[in-house]
């Protein structure tokens, strides 16, 4: 899979799977509200809402060329919140859409 795109990457569910099951130093990043992340959330996934992401992305997130799973609840966010991490020099950093659509394990 090629990585370094300056650009979000759209990727399905199996996908973001699969590169978790590959690269387990990936970032999984949940960008619901802290509520919503406490209510179930995919494991090992990172909570940072949408709304604080220019804010607290440097401290959270201080390798922008690490690798970035990004979903939130449906896929709107998740995809808002990409574009922003990608506008704030993030390189390496995919979408896979909404928790709604994650049919593997939750926590």
């Amino acid at each position: 899979m090629p990585y370094g795109y300056n650009t979000p990457r759209r990727i399905t569910s199996r996908q973001a799977r699969a590169i978790m099951q590959t690269h387990p130093g990936a970032t999984i990043l949940d960008v619901r509200s802290r509520q919503e992340y406490n209510a179930e959330h995919i494991p090992g996934a990172v909570c940072l809402p949408d709304n604080t992401i220019e804010a607290y992305a440097p401290r959270v997130l201080p390798n922008k060329g690490a690798l970035i799973l990004v979903y939130c609840k449906g896929g709107s966010r998740s995809r808002g919140a990409a574009s922003t991490l990608v506008e704030m020099g993030y390189t390496n950093v995919y979408d896979f859409g909404g928790i709604d659509s994650w049919p593997y394990e939750r926590e």
